[in-house]
């Protein structure tokens, strides 16, 4: 959410980019933004503005004519536009093909070609007021009106009940810390080692008894300063840091190079390793150690962990051994030297023919004895088996033929059974 830097950068953002800059014709708002058209129409017109706290406030001032010449009749006034940003509103000056999705508001120049300054918020959250002021509700900005700011916070310690609530509560009204936001309280918190749900009062008290016992001269008390600010020095000293975080080439909220930056600057706001809370209003405080005495009870205490990104797995590369170089006979006796063998394995090609002359063994005599002896007892051969089961096989029905089959079958048979008597 857009915090009182943010909003400073965005209107020191505009200055430098509409700087010299004519606008003409009417200011255009989207169709589908709930807020209220602005009626503000001139052939030429400037664009300015000022920031205070979490406001900005955009001023539309027609150009002043030379002394004689006639202004057209109808020529407006200067307007003033109040913008309150919301979750992510910001202004952006492009070209004017190259408008984004979500520019609400439109202001187009003069030029040719023509430019547009925008109006971007994508969440819709933000809103402006026409002819509007500051909210009388809001006080001092904590950048610009920093004696202000404090004299606002101390004045009123005793007797606002709002210094009741704790101190991270109490840095969101935006009646005292006007512009401190979410990432700011934290920052600001966790520097004094200050638990969040510490009663306001009681840390603010020490403060007010030291500006009322203070005999320190005007040098000690900036050098003390330095040194060892307090909790209301920090409310402008941590948001000048993210200020001074801008590379100021543009709008804050579209440049990777300074997110990065400011990711890096952070020191509690959802750093990994640090704890967090929901408040009273449902907003997340961060902050490590003790969470204070007024910690809302069965809050469910988180702690953010380092999310480590997975590596692209890369394809290992087959790394073969180099060995060293042989450089002389000696060397090469070396058994260091040597490169060892590694037996090779057999296929089943190779292996199988050496398996295969195992298993033959020669026929014996009594092998072949044995063999005459099954046909001498009428036990036949494979030969006389196949053809008996080929004369059963056979499609021929004729018993004659039948006969004659198995007379030729016994005759073939005869000789062999003799031979073996």
């Amino acid at each position: 959410m857009p915090e009182g830097p943010e909003l400073f950068l965005t209107s020191r953002y505009i200055n430098a980019a509409c700087r010299g800059l004519v606008f003409s014709g009417k200011v255009e708002k989207s169709e589908v933004s709930k807020n209220p058209a602005v009626p503000f129409e001139s052939q030429a017109y400037l664009v300015s503005s000022t920031s205070r706290g979490k406001e900005l406030k955009l001023t539309l001032a027609p150009v002043k004519r030379e002394k004689g010449s006639r202004s057209p009749a109808g020529e407006p006034k200067a307007m003033d536009v109040v913008f309150r940003f919301g979750m992510s509103g910001g202004f952006k000056l492009v070209p004017a093909s190259e408008v984004p999705k979500h520019a609400h508001l439109r202001f187009y120049s003069k030029e040719k070609p023509a430019r547009v300054l925008c109006y971007v918020d994508v969440r819709r959250f933000g809103r402006w007021e026409v002819d509007g002021t500051w909210q009388a509700e809001r006080g001092p900005c904590m950048l610009l009106e920093y004696q202000k700011f404090r004299e606002n916070v101390l004045r009123n310690l005793s007797v606002d009940k709002a210094f009741e609530r704790p101190i991270c509560e109490a840095l969101l009204n935006q009646k005292y810390f006007n512009g401190i936001g979410n990432y700011l309280r934290a920052e600001i918190l966790h520097r004094l080692k200050i638990p969040p749900f510490e009663k306001a009062r009681t840390v603010l008290e020490e403060l007010q008894h030291q500006e009322k016992a203070s005999d320190l001269t005007l040098s000690k008390k900036v050098k003390l300063k330095r040194e060892n600010p307090d909790l209301l020095e920090l409310c402008h000293i941590v948001p000048m840091e993210v200020i001074n975080l801008d590379s100021g080439n543009g709008h804050y909220w579209d440049r990777s190079e300074d997110h990065t930056a400011f990711e890096k600057w952070l020191q509690c706001y959802s750093v990994p390793g640090m704890k967090s809370l929901s408040d009273s209003n449902g907003r997340t405080i961060w902050f490590e150690g003790d969470p204070g005495p007024m910690a809302p009870k069965g809050g469910k205490l988180r702690k953010k962990r380092l999310q480590v990104k997975a590596a692209p797995e890369v394809p290992k590369e087959k790394q073969s051994r180099k060995w060293p170089q042989v450089k002389n006979e000696a060397d090469a006796s070396s058994p260091k030297m040597r490169k060892p063998t590694v037996p090779r394995k057999q296929s089943k090609a190779s292996a199988a023919p050496k398996a295969a002359e195992e298993t033959r063994r020669p026929r014996t005599k009594a092998a072949k004895g044995s063999k005459g002896a099954a046909v001498a007892n009428g036990a036949r051969t494979p030969k006389a088996r196949r053809k008996s089961s080929a004369l059963h096989d056979s499609p021929v029905t004729d018993s004659g033929a039948r006969k004659k089959r198995a007379q030729a079958a016994v005759a073939t048979t005869r000789p062999r059974r003799v031979k073996a008597e």
